[in-house]
């Protein structure tokens, strides 16, 4: 048996003993099952408390219990109450020693409750999905501080629509940024808009709606979707790289602005790869700077990629390595393992709606008139994070049309 199976029964056994015990005590205060507000009442605790109390005794399997249940002290406090409303002395004295073994397992096996749930986190996935957005939001507010910049939402979105000669793909950028802030004074705001592989075309030339090249960024923003007066935006262009650059030196919560460009890539992408080749066709968001939440979508013209076979999803930490190509085996080591899926949503703009992004149908329709492109051809798929990582790389993949 190895050492990992022999802390699963450990935990198991813990979570086991609190919630045969604290259920017979339960049991004995009156109301406790008319919710958490009448047991805090019953028992003189918070309501918080007695709410996680309940959830753990309600919980589908002891590790969940363990996942669930209050702190040692919080349940020793519970205990001391029961007493006051004539719990029977041996079911406490149990659930005390319940406890007492609990606390010994995280101080002697674990190290503390942190590293509990970092373990937990592998065998139930409640336990993964509050352990992830948690420790996700820590190291928000840690790198938006570090970094001196934060958003509300960073969204992105990438239609793929094929060329007029059916031969290539054409890729068209929207990018949004809400509530984009400096938290200190001095600090670069960047956000960056590449091709992600070297193409056999000339050098990469962004142009903005009316078909201009991007060569200053206040053509590629859209002031209509932007707060007014339109933030400034200067641009660097460095190969096949274009950098855009917060030009308001303002900070603090009173200089948030919401930004929005566009971007369109004429014959970006090869429509036709031989199938020999066994590669993907993709297109990824990166995290330039730290956002509460992440919404990135593609919108797929329905002559491409086989709807039958959905995009999967592939997030990678470019801490080291930068950029990921996902037809690179070499990368697959710098695979993130997070709870990120894909959503899709249907067919045509008026399915494409987010509770994120103001006026997101509106930003959607207009790049598709503008363009002259039918929204209703585009199928949509969604990818939504709570507190992404910042340097992580999210990459949606699709099977390309064989080229044979």
């Amino acid at each position: 048996m190895s050492e990992g199976d022999t802390l699963e029964m450990r935990i198991t056994a813990a979570g086991d003993a609190l919630l045969r015990q604290f259920s017979r005590v339960l049991a004995q205060v009156p109301g406790s099952d008319l919710g958490p507000q009448r047991l805090a009442g019953e028992l003189g605790v918070d309501k918080v408390l007695a709410s996680r109390l309940l959830k753990a005794v309600r919980a589908p399997d002891p590790i969940a219990v363990v996942h669930r249940v209050p702190g040692p002290e919080p349940l020793r406090r519970v205990l001391r109450a029961s007493a006051k409303v004539g719990v029977n002395a041996d079911d406490l004295a149990q659930a005390h020693a319940a406890v007492d073994g609990f606390e010994e397992l995280i101080r002697s096996e674990i190290g503390d409750r942190s590293a509990l749930e970092a373990i937990l986190a592998a065998w139930v996935p409640e336990a993964r999905r509050d352990f992830e957005v948690r420790r996700k939001q820590a190291a928000f507010r840690a790198m938006s501080q570090l970094k001196g910049v934060q958003a509300d939402v960073y969204a992105e979105a990438a239609f793929f629509h094929p060329t007029a000669d059916g031969e290539r793909i054409d890729v068209v950028w929207l990018k949004a940024a809400i509530g984009l802030q400096r938290l200190r004074p001095g600090v670069r705001v960047r956000f960056t808009s590449r091709r992600a592989v070297e193409a056999e075309t000339d050098g990469r030339q962004p142009l903005n709606l009316a078909g201009e090249p991007v060569a200053g960024a206040s053509g590629a923003v859209l002031p209509e979707f932007c707060t007014s007066p339109a933030p400034t935006l200067s641009s660097i262009a460095a190969g096949e790289m274009m950098h855009y650059m917060l030009a308001d030196p303002s900070f603090g919560a009173s200089s948030a602005v919401n930004l929005v460009t566009c971007e369109v890539n004429r014959s970006e992408l090869p429509r036709y790869v031989s199938a020999a080749h066994k590669r993907r066709a993709w297109a990824s968001s990166e995290v330039d700077f730290p956002a509460k939440r992440l919404q990135f979508d593609a919108f797929v013209h329905e002559d491409l990629y086989p709807e039958s076979d959905p995009p999967s999803l592939v997030v990678y930490d470019t801490a080291v390595r930068g950029l990921a190509d996902v037809n690179d085996p070499i990368r697959d080591i710098d695979r993130m393992d997070l709870l990120e899926s894909i959503d899709p949503l249907g067919r045509g703009i008026p399915r494409f709606g987010s509770s994120d992004v103001p006026r997101y149908r509106d930003m959607l329709e207009a790049v598709c008139t503008r363009l002259g492109y039918d929204g209703g051809v585009f199928r949509g798929y969604r990818c939504r994070s709570d507190y992404p990582i910042y340097g992580a790389q999210f990459a949606m993949t699709f099977r390309p049309e064989s080229a044979e």
